[in-house]
């Protein structure tokens, strides 16, 4: 009697202290959340992928775009697009706690967090890539693309080299991230937006919003290595966690091409939204490469995918055109 009385209690305590939602329901502090950068209204949602449903709709800056977990999974980087800033959040209290100044580099989007502290930042109208090293007090400098539209970043694995994708320039930047210098443009063609790395690093995979194709070259030669067809307008190529699977975020069909990285062969088509209306953007897998998620930008929405079978499991509201995207670990206990 007296061990059940101890144990009831307990979970009475674990319950008390479990987080409050937006309706007033407690939950247990072990889903993994993601995060939702809602650049039509200028929030950041905070959603339970447990239970799939908005914790929080916190004030981000202005369009907020690209999002980065930091290496601690403590906090979210999210670029504020409209303006020449960086705002940081903690995960945990789903609130904004300081914000990085960019000063004259404009228009910051592709973002990524690296392990050992930095952020890397692609400034699209100052042409040139942002980086602030948080373990300097945020301290700030760029290394000139000169390339217009310089829009997304992908980092090679040992954090040595940075790719820029530009859009109006058609081409991709290559920037030395230990020296900080550009070490040479590579001519793709088209609009490259979409762009990624698989293989360790050793291919990089560069999507074109008009030829309807994603292309990959060799990172140590930089020569063309194959030519793939996608799905209409291929505004996100993303590598699974695995590295087995290239796949394209197709804004004009609402589809997701599935490309063989070993092969480079397309192996599947996945309907998502199928609609260009739905404005179908930015892609994120899950940690365990299960589940793959698809902005629907404009529905206001984002799609749940089961990769294995590609059906839509179900559809979590978030913000006004919700287009970046990042999972934030489950809280440690």
């Amino acid at each position: 009697m007296v061990k059940r009385t101890i144990a009831t209690v307990a979970a009475m305590l674990v319950w008390a202290c479990a987080p409050v939602t937006q309706t007033g329901e407690r939950r247990a502090a072990t889903a993994e959340t993601l995060l939702v950068g809602n650049k039509g209204e200028d929030t950041i949602s905070f959603i339970d992928l447990a239970s799939g449903r908005e914790l929080t709709r916190a004030a981000g800056g202005r369009m907020p775009h690209e999002i980065a977990i930091s290496p601690d999974g403590r906090e979210a980087a999210v670029v504020a697009y409209g303006e020449a800033a960086i705002d940081i959040f903690d995960i945990a209290t789903r609130t904004r706690t300081r914000r990085i100044d960019l000063s004259s580099y404009q228009a910051p989007h592709g973002l990524v967090w690296l392990a050992d502290g930095r952020l890397v930042a692609t400034t699209e109208r100052s042409r040139s890539l942002t980086i602030v090293d948080t373990r300097r007090n945020d301290a700030v400098s760029a290394v000139a693309t000169e390339q217009e539209g310089t829009h997304m970043v992908v980092v090679s694995p040992d954090r040595s080299r940075a790719y820029t994708a530009n859009i109006a320039a058609g081409s991709v930047t290559v920037i030395d991230l230990n020296r900080g210098t550009k070490l040479r443009d590579i001519a793709v063609g088209g609009r490259p937006e979409g762009i990624a790395l698989a293989r360790g690093g050793r291919e990089l995979w560069v999507g074109d919003l008009e030829g309807g194709r994603v292309q990959a070259f060799d990172t140590a030669s930089f020569a063309r290595l194959a030519e793939v067809k996608t799905g209409a307008v291929p505004i996100r190529v993303l590598t699974s966690p695995d590295e087995r699977w290239v796949v394209t975020s197709n804004f004009g069909a609402g589809t997701l091409t599935v490309i063989d990285a070993a092969t480079r062969q397309v192996v599947r088509e996945l309907r998502v939204s199928g609609q260009r209306e739905a404005a179908q953007v930015t892609i994120l897998f899950s940690p365990d490469g299960r589940r793959l998620y698809a902005a629907e930008t404009g529905r206001d929405q984002v799609a749940e995918v089961d990769f294995a079978t590609g059906r839509v499991l179900r559809r979590l509201a978030a913000g006004k055109n919700g287009d970046g995207l990042a999972i934030a670990p489950a809280p440690r206990r």
